[in-house]
């Protein structure tokens, strides 16, 4: 089994053109999902490659080629090989995020392999140790230093997605255009509300019941880049104290973060225009009980 998905601006034909393709090397289309948003095309085909007629090789490379002439961005995932995707974890100095995401991929929550922990602190070495996750830091004092020691690590690592688990810096753009798309930060409040430093405190202090966090993009803007997930918790107003507001907001920043990588790496999302779209199929055609090769 196999899924194909096709993204790109909406136009006629793409189905029937995708569809004839396969079913005319032998290929039997088992589910389709498809939905327009905002101009933009999005279809997985979830396609029986058993009785194929044609070479695996040729098949995908035909896909690619149609797609190219379509002007439509093709991905085939095989299920049997599937990347398992590596990820970097930026901290400096809080262990709530880092902690659960250790958690997570210990128990095999989240597909994929984190490949080290990088700090501006060494405070949370023990923790990385704990975990079996390659730990090393690099003083911010200076922060020129700090961010080539950086730039240069995560070069290195090569990884799938940069994870700033309250990693307390601004990545500078030489980091963020060199990984575009590929660093998901946690910002505790509901952006665009209470930007920048000391949300909490912001919330608190302005009197609002209803606070948040947000799973985002980082982009060159602070802030700004694309959501991936939003969620809230109540504040009782008059009995809340600022602490009471900040372990709320920890235990909700490290789920957010959880759940917004684990839709990145199950590949359950795209980038359209500064807009993260959640795509139609994928998780549904590989949910247990769903038909495997």
């Amino acid at each position: 089994m196999a899924v194909v998905s096709v993204l790109g601006k909406d136009q006629k034909g793409v189905v029937a053109r995708f569809a004839t393709y396969v079913a005319e090397r032998g290929i039997n289309i088992e589910d389709i999902e498809q939905r327009v948003v905002r101009g933009f095309f999005l279809m997985d085909m979830l396609v029986d490659i058993k009785d194929i007629t044609t070479d695996l090789s040729d098949l995908i490379t035909g896909l690619l080629d149609l797609g190219r002439k379509l002007d439509m961005e093709v991905r085939v995932h095989l299920h049997s090989e599937k990347r398992v995707k590596k990820v970097a974890i930026l901290v400096s100095k809080e262990p709530h995020c880092v902690q659960r995401l250790a958690d997570d991929f210990a128990h095999q929550k989240l597909n994929g392999s984190p490949v080290a922990i990088l700090a501006n602190h060494p405070d949370l070495e023990p923790l990385a140790k704990q975990a079996n996750i390659p730990f090393s830091f690099h003083s911010s004092d200076e922060p020129e230093k700090h961010f080539d020691w950086l730039l240069k690590s995560l070069k290195t690592l090569n990884p799938d997605l940069i994870v700033l688990a309250r990693y307390m810096r601004i990545l500078p753009q030489q980091i963020v255009a060199a990984f575009g798309n590929k660093i998901i930060n946690i910002h505790p409040s509901l952006l665009p509300f209470f930007p920048g430093a000391a949300p909490y405190k912001q919330a608190y202090e302005s009197g609002v019941r209803v606070h948040g966090c947000t799973a985002h993009f980082v982009t060159e803007q602070l802030d700004e880049g694309p959501v991936i997930l939003q969620d809230v918790f109540h504040i009782n107003v008059g009995a809340d104290s600022l602490e009471d507001v900040k372990e709320k907001g920890l235990t909700l920043e490290a789920e957010v973060l959880s759940r917004a990588i684990k839709l990145f790496l199950d590949e359950e999302l795209v980038v359209v225009d500064g807009k993260v779209i959640f795509k139609p199929g994928i998780s549904r055609f590989l949910q247990p009980g769903a038909k495997k090769s």
